[in-house]
């Protein structure tokens, strides 16, 4: 497994953010307004397994204080192998090296799973932020990144 910076306009990162959108369509039953563009200036990284991106995460300046963490997705054939986690340490990893004592994300209600995996990572809830902000659908989390030494 290979984890490696990716543009966002790279055919594999959009074929992984179309299967996303299409999965949280799917999960969250059709509530109206759930997916939302991919954003500009988002860097991404891709797991590669056996030559092929399987994952795809995305880290967002929202300042120089706090990062976002956008599109964070595993292909269902790959989950359950701790993929998720290592990926989500990456862009923690790379937040960290761009400056940011902060990083933020927002998941789905309807998303269990994915809520398990950032509580268990350490993140805390927090108000709904930007445009999460009155989406009743909308948890949002983050995690304070260490100081530099």
């Amino acid at each position: 497994m290979l984890i490696e910076f990716r543009v966002a306009i790279d055919p594999e990162i959009a074929a992984l953010v179309t299967a996303q959108q299409r999965e949280l369509r799917e999960a969250d039953g059709g509530l109206d307004g759930q997916a939302t563009e991919t954003h500009d200036g988002i860097r991404y990284l891709a797991v590669v397994v056996n030559g092929r991106a399987v994952a795809c995460g995305g880290l967002q300046s929202l300042d120089a204080e706090i990062g976002e963490i956008k599109r964070m997705y595993v292909r269902p054939a790959y989950r359950g192998r701790g993929i998720a986690r290592q990926l989500l340490a990456a862009l923690e990893e790379l937040a960290y090296q761009r400056g940011h004592s902060t990083i933020r994300l927002e998941t789905g209600t309807y998303l269990p799973a994915a809520i398990g995996l950032y509580t268990s990572c350490g993140y805390q809830p927090i108000p709904t932020y930007g445009e999460y902000v009155g989406n009743p659908y909308s948890v949002c989390f983050a995690k304070r990144l260490p100081v530099p030494a």
